[in-house]
């Protein structure tokens, strides 16, 4: 209930304040596990990442924001999970699998943090192979300044079948980049990727 009734807001605001536009939403899958992969710039990403994606996106986030009042509770309705700060836990990597097993949405930024050098981390690459989930890589396109246009890219799904036979680090880093570039393209274009 808390969920459908912010989420509502969170969609209302966006469209108000930031003129939020999603594009390419049909290359989501109606069932099955997925992992959003999304640029990261603020931390408002999840709420821009999830608004109008037609499935509930589940995400990590710092355990210590499960401790603000209301806060911790917008964001558990929301699918986040805690993780604890500086690296991410076994114990994290094992529920984000599940959820995936279990067939739902996982929303995951590889570049991990928020202002990072740009290098992405293979985690998410890892976790979907791991849990046979479609990779669909997202670009929030846009600087979350009152009244100027934002934009949720959704691209079309990656194949990690090459990557997941060989399993090499080097794979995982291989198609990491795959995914970073076809982000870095539709930052550019605003245009979902084929």
């Amino acid at each position: 209930m808390l969920y459908s009734f912010s989420r509502v807001i969170v969609r209302f605001i966006y469209r108000l304040f930031f003129r939020l536009e999603a594009r390419g939403l049909d290359n989501i899958p109606e069932g099955g596990p997925v992992v959003l992969c999304s640029n990261h710039k603020s931390s408002q990403d999840p709420f821009t990442l999830g608004a109008y994606v037609p499935r509930k996106v589940h995400y990590m986030a710092k355990a210590e924001l499960f401790r603000v009042p209301v806060v911790g509770q917008v964001i558990r309705a929301w699918g986040a999970f805690p993780v604890k700060r500086g690296a991410v836990s076994k114990e994290a990597i094992r529920t984000a699998i599940e959820l995936l097993q279990q067939g739902h949405v996982m929303g995951i930024f590889p570049e991990g943090t928020r202002n990072s050098d740009g290098k992405a981390k293979r985690g998410a690459v890892t976790i979907a192979i791991r849990s046979g989930a479609t990779v669909i890589p997202v670009a929030l396109v846009g600087e979350y300044r009152l009244f100027r246009k934002m934009i949720a890219v959704y691209g079309a799904p990656v194949d990690l079948k090459p990557y997941a036979a060989s399993g090499t680090s080097e794979a995982m880093e291989e198609a990491t980049e795959v995914i970073m570039s076809k982000i870095r393209e539709m930052l550019k274009t605003g245009i979902p990727s084929s």
